[in-house]
């Protein structure tokens, strides 16, 4: 709890000055562009979001250099005849014209509709709920589990199934946006928006634009419209591949010119997403880790691998494969002071597992804890980016989830684009170990994964793996119970194309009280 106080006053939001205002501007164009979307969902109150962006390709987008007020309405019908909450807020060109609104005095369990006005306009209606009460036995909630969406690999039609779909929540871990182009022979559609070269100073502006280059993307505004969203982050939504403070494509002398281009994709980040106004990063630094109660059937803990981690080991290049990707003969990856969480939010989460009282207890990070190590001709390769390069911290995530208070634990995954369902043990790739916990990992909403060839490969030298396909974009939804939970495998072939049709890959399901899936 002190760690947890500590965090928020080291990160509150800077003071800043405010911008005049411009209280009787009127919009040349339709200023809703990016849409609505909400999360942070608790028993009485939800985030809501919306970015006033008339001309969405500029860095402005399209607004003035002053505070426009914003109007906003939540009421319990689609028409708004039912007005529970209002108010007004400003919304500011330091911000980028974003609005993070913390609606609070709602009714637990609840299904809301919300909408905002400005300059003339009214925004498309968005439909969110409450979280149940605290203590509240509710006997089902679904989830949608989805990540890595890159825009020029494929369309999001996964997005539309989901936005579609009958979930109470979409979990979302990671790779929100790529600053990567797709090669030519595989590139399905581009950027509307071409970020800088890597080796280029990104800024503020350019991940503000690329942000609300994905945004105009309907079936993704639609998702956001239609339920509230959980959110941690990967790597690329700042660059591909960093650890903490550094690039692995800068020197390590330039640690404060990396730290000033996190600030701006941070920034960027929050700008764009339903997140809370509590939470707004303060320069290079923003708290992720968040904890979400769904009454007693279940928790979700939000979990930043990306921020704290130590920098990748062994940068030998006759230790490296695939441009670091892989790593071998790497003797750094047995020190066990290695962090994947830092130390101040790996004990934060250790402590929230032993005090939890919940049915069912979700971390919900970035990647895939399980092994996924490769048995080569010449040795044990290890996927330098992942949790088999920190075993000293998985394995303490692993002791934490051992203790005797702490049954009934799900890994949520992504980052790896294919669709996992695993069994975690309290020492991995020790088959004599207990099993302790279950993994779900989904595949990439678009992003292209290895092939079935190397798939296999990987789940034939780790049997704790029980599921793995990487042929397939898609998501996972979670039909959760007190008894057990549902998961079901949802894929369409890569690349995904406007008029895919997503399939049920496979079926498991989770036992309450028995730890690991088995196929249903």
């Amino acid at each position: 709890m002190a760690a947890a106080l500590a965090w928020q006053q080291l990160f509150a939001p800077p003071v800043r000055a405010q911008s005049p205002d411009a209280p009787d501007w009127l919009a040349s164009g339709e200023v809703f562009t990016l849409g609505v979307a909400s999360g942070e969902v608790q028993p009485s109150s939800v985030v809501i979001w919306t970015r006033l962006a008339p001309r969405p390709l500029r860095a402005d987008g399209g607004m003035p250099a002053a505070a426009v007020p914003v109007r906003w309405t939540v009421a319990r019908d689609a028409r708004f005849e039912r007005i529970v909450a209002s108010g007004e807020v400003r919304a500011t060109p330091e911000a980028a014209h974003s609005v993070h609104v913390d609606v609070t005095g709602l009714l637990p369990g609840q299904t809301y509709h919300y909408r905002f006005e400005a300059g003339g306009q009214t925004s498309p209606v968005g439909r969110t709920r409450t979280a149940p009460a605290a203590e509240s036995q509710p006997t089902r909630m679904r989830v949608a589990l989805a990540s890595c969406q890159h825009y020029e690999a494929g369309y999001f039609t996964v997005h539309r199934e989901i936005a579609a779909a009958d979930v109470d929540l979409v979990v979302f871990v990671g790779d929100y946006i790529y600053t990567t182009e797709v090669p030519s022979y595989n590139r399905v559609r581009r950027h509307p928006h071409r970020f800088p070269d890597r080796h280029e100073r990104h800024t503020l502006a350019d991940y503000r634009i690329h942000h609300a280059s994905y945004k105009l993307d309907a079936d993704l505004r639609a998702c956001h419209a239609a339920h509230p969203w959980l959110l941690t982050w990967d790597d690329n939504e700042v660059v591909n591949d960093y650890t903490g403070d550094h690039d692995a494509d800068m020197d390590d002398d330039d640690v404060q010119a990396f730290l000033a281009v996190r600030a701006a994709a941070y920034r960027a980040y929050f700008e764009h997403l339903p997140i809370s106004p509590s939470r707004a990063p303060n320069g290079p630094r923003m708290l992720m880790q968040a904890r979400y109660d769904w009454g007693r059937l279940a928790t979700f803990w939000t979990v930043d691998t990306r921020q704290h981690r130590d920098p990748s080991p062994c940068r030998r290049l006759t230790q490296q494969l695939f441009n670091g990707k892989l790593l071998r003969d790497c003797p750094e990856l047995a020190e066990p002071a290695r962090q994947m969480l830092g130390a101040a939010q790996e004990s934060w989460l250790g402590w929230e597992l032993a005090s939890s009282m919940a049915a069912w207890k979700f971390v919900v990070q970035s990647t895939q804890v399980s092994p996924g190590t490769l048995r080569a001709p010449f040795g044990r390769v290890v996927y330098g980016d992942g949790w088999d390069a920190f075993p000293g911290a998985r394995e303490r995530l692993m002791q934490a989830i051992a203790q005797p208070r702490v049954p009934d634990v799900v890994c949520l995954g992504g980052d790896v684009h294919r669709h996992v369902a695993a069994q975690l043990r309290l020492h991995p790739e020790d088959l004599t170990s207990p099993v302790l916990a279950s993994e779900i990992v989904a595949t990439s909403v678009s992003s292209k994964g290895l092939s079935e060839v190397v798939t296999s490969w990987i789940k034939s030298g780790n049997p704790d793996m029980l599921h793995a396909r990487a042929d397939q974009r898609g998501y996972v939804v979670l039909d959760v119970t007190p008894s057990h939970i549902d998961v079901e495998f949802r894929g369409t072939p890569h690349p995904v194309r406007p008029d895919a049709r997503l399939r049920t890959q496979a079926r498991y399901r989770i036992d309450r009280g028995i730890p690991g899936p088995r196929r249903a």
